[in-house]
């Protein structure tokens, strides 16, 4: 008499095999799929802070106050002759350059900035010291603060 050894897999393990892998794939798929989702938002966060740092050194890169200290601010950014200028300036639409030209693939920003007087320690007058505050917003919603300190030399 002979025994008959079993060969392969019944209908039914094979079917349970195949749940067991298809739960274990939608589990895989869900786990990389909100790591893709999340894997945007620090690339929009360094976007912002790129373009949060270009303007705050644009604005610490010019004087604290021209000769005589014009009363007037100018309509054109590249006008812009003193630290004072640049309060209340901002986009909408999107980042433009210095010319007033929009910069490509930056039109999902915009930005804000004030300059106001401030108050150090060791420095007694209020005149003496700017605050700069550079607020950088998302379509999204999402916005990036960055504030420097400007002094009267």
């Amino acid at each position: 008499m002979s025994i008959k050894r079993m060969a392969g897999m019944t209908l039914v393990e094979l079917i349970i095999a195949i749940a067991i892998v298809g739960t274990a794939l939608a589990g895989l798929v869900a786990v990389y799929n909100r790591a893709n989702v999340a894997s945007a938002d620090p690339l929009i966060t360094q976007q912002m802070l790129a373009i949060a740092e270009t303007m705050m050194e644009e604005i610490m890169l010019k004087p604290y106050l021209t000769e005589g200290g014009s009363a007037a601010q100018p309509e054109n950014r590249a006008d812009y002759t003193e630290v004072t200028h640049y309060n209340g300036y901002a986009t909408s639409g999107g980042i433009v350059d210095v010319a007033g030209a929009p910069i490509a693939g930056l039109d999902r920003y915009d930005v804000a900035v004030s300059v106001t007087p401030a108050t150090l320690t060791d420095i007694a007058d209020a005149d003496n010291v700017r605050r700069i505050q550079v607020v950088v917003t998302e379509s999204g919603g999402q916005q990036l603060q960055l504030t420097g300190w400007r002094t009267r030399p």
